[in-house]
């Protein structure tokens, strides 16, 4: 069976990562995304407000499990018996940061861990979590950036509607 990760942070899931999810779905018999528990970051959502936000997002492609995790990617990883891991890239800006994590993660795991890059659809290259939650604690219009179950979820967390 053919698994990969999609790990990341989803504070929060935006259309871009839901992209990225379905397009890994058609490659691979199971996707796993997985919500990082990063310390050194305050995200808005909680890790369990993130999982089931995945888990509402997500319920209609029934080859995807949503996790979560602490600590290395790359012990996550082999603790899964997983040898490949998803990344989406947005733009070139991207690229340098990402083949760093690659490089960092296929160094920690032995050689045993891939990372394979996914182009985002251009409708949401601009698009990422930070933006969103910007416009939306501003009360802007996110309807074309999240599903609409996250834009209720962002709206209530700023005291909008």
């Amino acid at each position: 069976m053919r698994v990969a990760i999609y790990p990341g942070s989803f504070d929060p899931v935006t259309n871009g990562h839901l992209d990225i999810i379905k397009r890994a779905s058609g490659l691979f018999d199971k996707i796993i995304v997985s919500v990082l528990n990063n310390s050194a970051k305050t995200p808005l959502f909680s890790v369990e407000e993130r999982v089931k936000m995945l888990e509402e997002v997500t319920k209609e492609i029934p080859n995807v499990e949503v996790d979560s995790f602490s600590g290395l990617t790359s012990d996550y990883a082999k603790n899964k018996d997983v040898k490949v891991l998803i990344r989406g890239l947005r733009a070139v800006t991207d690229f340098d940061y990402e083949l760093h994590l690659a490089q960092t993660n296929s160094l920690l795991s032995g050689g045993e861990l891939e990372t394979v890059f996914l182009t985002t659809d251009l409708a949401y290259s601009f698009l990422s979590a930070s933006t969103v939650r910007e416009i939306a604690s501003f009360n802007g219009d996110i309807s074309k950036c999240v599903p609409d179950y996250v834009a209720d979820k962002l709206y209530e967390k700023y005291g909008h509607k």
